[in-house]
């Protein structure tokens, strides 16, 4: 069956201010020291598998020069313009309509464009196998990622190891983001995945849960299809996306569907959440800093600092992310990452637009 390919790319990264901006948001950096982008590197993982023009890019219309510029090669046809913004499950309904106009069926990953993959062999192994499990009856395939340590950012898969299908296990439930006691006693338990937000399965078998458990927005994606490559088509992809809920694919299909299957995936994955990441993407020095740029450390240790021409020198700091782009510079203590996007918040409340 076709293989085909959905790589969302339309978030604002805001947990990576200042460098990730409205105007240049996360997923086209590179936090790699490669040169690559985000966005890049996830096309150029999945081409051993997807060609090119069956590769279709989410985003919102912001950001379509962005992706023309950095992937020259995708059809501009594929480039989906969300007109508002709906969560993920209207994002991937696009994305299936307009997969299955051309295809009428196939095969369709759906990734996101910011995370990062260190052993792509195995993660294309991975999608293999998902891919087979997902031609099998109406199969939809989440991959999670076998957890290292109690992390209290993810939310969590609870799979059923005695209920399978090849190398994947049935998904009992779906679980939010839980405490640190919990996810202790779930990483214990040996039963329970990370989240990672990517999915595998035929097209029809989507639209048909859309079809059942989303039935006003698969309506409104069934008038978008007819209208895809007439005049109609921005008016009408306008006037239906503005109505459509607001909602998760895990809220809106795969916590109320059936034959859910989750395959554990151990190929180096990092979802980049924030400036701690850097920290795993990136080698640390003999006291635990991470630099980038014209940086002098005097007595400092375990700190992100990412820079540029200008000289940032510190002195006996410890624990800090310092990020300095040429119009804003952020120091934030490390367990406080997560709050970064309380800048934002106050930056629009003060009017000060230019910064976010």
């Amino acid at each position: 069956m076709k293989m085909t390919a959905l790589i969302m790319a339309g978030g604002r990264g805001e947990r990576f201010w200042p460098k990730s901006r409205k105007t240049m948001p996360k997923q086209f950096l590179s936090l790699t020291g490669d040169g690559k982008s985000m966005i890049q590197l996830t096309v150029e993982r999945i081409l051993p598998i997807v060609n090119i023009e069956d590769i279709f890019i989410s985003t919102n219309k912001d950001y379509k020069s962005l992706v023309l510029e950095q992937l020259p090669n995708i059809p501009k046809e594929n480039i989906l313009c969300e007109p508002y913004s709906r969560n993920t499950a209207p994002c991937i309904g696009l994305g299936a309509i307009h997969i299955s106009k051309k295809y009428d069926d196939a095969i369709m990953m759906v990734l996101p464009s910011d995370h990062l993959i260190k052993y792509s062999s195995m993660f294309i192994n991975t999608l293999k196998d998902a891919s087979e499990i997902a031609q099998k009856n109406s199969n939809l395939i989440t991959i999670g990622i076998t957890p290292d340590y109690p992390e209290t950012g993810y939310g969590y898969i609870k799979f059923n190891p005695s209920m399978y299908e090849g190398r994947s296990f049935q998904v009992d439930r779906f679980v939010e983001k839980p405490n640190l006691e919990f996810a202790k006693e779930y990483i214990a338990s040996e039963e329970y995945l990370w989240n990672s937000g990517m999915f595998v399965w035929k097209v029809s078998s989507i639209l048909s849960k859309m079809n059942e458990f989303m039935p006003d927005t698969y309506q409104g994606l069934l008038k978008i299809r007819e209208a895809i490559g007439t005049e109609t088509e921005e008016v009408v992809l306008e006037k239906e996306f503005r109505e459509f809920q607001s909602i998760s694919i895990d809220y809106g299909i795969m916590e109320k569907s059936q034959n859910i299957y989750t395959l554990p995936g151990t190929f180096g994955w990092d979802d980049v959440g924030s400036w701690l990441a850097v920290e795993r993407i990136k080698k640390t020095n003999e006291y635990g800093n991470v630099v980038d740029g014209n940086v002098i450390t005097i007595d400092s240790k375990d700190c992100i600092i990412e820079g540029g021409n200008k000289l940032i020198a510190t002195v006996g700091i410890e624990n800090l992310i310092i990020v300095d782009t040429e119009d804003a510079t952020l120091i934030c203590q490390k367990d406080s990452a997560g709050d970064i996007k309380k800048v934002l918040e106050n930056l629009k409340i003060c009017n000060r637009n230019e910064y976010i």
